[in-house]
């Protein structure tokens, strides 16, 4: 590993606000809101269904997961299995609409706002898996098996996202705890 790229990575879990450069010189990290954005950010009642939409679709997705590996580990249940995957896709389609507007009324871009550019780069790799097991579930595209696999790597990778949320606004809780 380089020393820069050692260096960033001892930076990055700083929780001082502080982040070496590559040149190793200390530099102030960009808070995840400006004082602007933060006023927004709680005004908006798009915070709220964020809040709330966030933990609901946790909940679709671990009743999905339960029902998806129940169908491919005994075959039975395929039926609301789908309906299950179903229920997430649209809860993922749900929580994106709102989270743009939300994006668009706190960082005035509708997605890829700086602050969250990874993370909506990787909901789009979500939304497309979603997508394409309601494609194969629609157009009767491949088999059970093949579906529900699509399925689970949907779900492999809104865990990711979900992580990558969770960690950004931890990283916002503590850099307003230091300021």
């Amino acid at each position: 590993m380089s020393e820069a790229r050692t260096t960033a990575l001892r930076g990055f879990g700083s929780s001082s606000g502080h982040r070496q450069s590559a040149h190793g010189q200390a530099r102030q990290a960009r808070p995840l809101y400006t004082p602007e954005e933060q006023r927004r950010r709680d005004q908006t009642p798009w915070t709220l269904v964020q809040g709330l939409l966030a933990p609901f679709q946790f909940v679709v997705f671990v009743v999905s997961l339960v029902l998806v590996l129940r169908c491919l580990l005994t075959g039975e249940g395929t039926f609301a299995a789908d309906m299950s995957v179903i229920a997430k896709t649209l809860t993922l389609y749900t929580i994106m609409v709102t989270g743009s507007i939300w994006e668009k009324v706190v960082f005035g871009k509708w997605l890829f706002a700086p602050a969250f550019f990874w993370e909506d780069v990787v909901s789009m790799l979500v939304i497309a898996l979603h997508t394409a097991y309601l494609v194969m579930l629609l157009g009767k595209i491949g088999t059970i098996e093949a579906r529900l696999t699509v399925a689970l790597a949907a779900y492999l990778t809104y865990v990711v996202n979900a992580a990558q949320f969770v960690l950004k606004l931890r990283a916002a809780r503590l850099q307003a705890k230091a300021a």
